[in-house]
């Protein structure tokens, strides 16, 4: 396993944690339902609107160049949401074979139009996928909202799609008070531990790709 942080690239989004906290039992609800409210509702539900910005494009230039991705690989997005990173991947290689998977058919509905007919539903813990199926694949920010079970079976799934390349990110604490902090602006995520707990829940699944945290600060800004 590495440590490697993938969403370097990618632009930061400011966080106002107090916003959160008022209504939080209900914007919690609304999210995870992964509807409207979750994509395209409130900052306080979620998203705030999740709309093609062009963001992703690094990300997947990152991911060809790590990876060593070409027209001949196959790649895996868990938690594809409206399949923006999809989109990308398949304009940066031509001819390469992306799958995105998500629970959500709100987010199916209205992916990028690009990005249609290379999109399945599905759960991260249950991949409908044979040994091996892909060269590299991704959970960003998924796994977690899923309870310790569940996580750990999806960690289990990712190895055994795609052995030999895989990139996962979770949310992480490092102390109480970065806990607290998550636990105030988190509205989905189930589970989450330090950084050294996750590495052993890695290691114990039998976990072999790269690895990265979502750490949250004090200034809205994350690690």
């Amino acid at each position: 396993m590495e440590y490697y942080n993938l969403l370097d690239s990618a632009p930061k989004v400011a966080r106002d944690v107090s916003a959160r906290l008022e209504n939080k039992e209900e914007n919690r609800r609304l999210a995870l339902k992964y509807d409207f409210e979750y994509y395209d509702g409130t900052r306080e539900q979620g998203y705030g609107g999740y709309h093609y910005d062009g963001r992703w494009v690094a990300v997947a230039e990152r991911l060809v160049e790590r990876y060593n991705l070409t027209a001949d690989s196959r790649v895996l997005d868990i938690g594809c949401a409206k399949g923006f990173l999809v989109k990308d991947l398949l304009d940066t290689v031509v001819g390469i074979e992306v799958v995105g998977l998500d629970i959500s058919s709100y987010a199916l509905q209205n992916a990028h139009p690009d990005s249609v007919g290379h999109l399945v539903m599905g759960a991260c813990d249950r991949l409908p996928f044979a040994d091996g199926s892909f060269d590299l694949a991704l959970s960003i920010n998924t796994a977690h909202n899923l309870d310790e079970k569940g996580c750990f079976r999806s960690i289990q799934e990712i190895q055994r799609v795609s052995p030999r390349a895989a990139f996962v990110q979770f949310d992480a604490y490092r102390d109480e008070s970065e806990r607290q902090l998550f636990e105030d602006w988190m509205l989905t995520a189930q589970t989450y531990f330090t950084p050294e707990d996750w590495l052993k829940f890695l290691g114990r699944a039998g976990y072999t790709g790269d690895y990265y945290w979502t750490i949250l600060l004090p200034d809205g800004d994350v690690l």
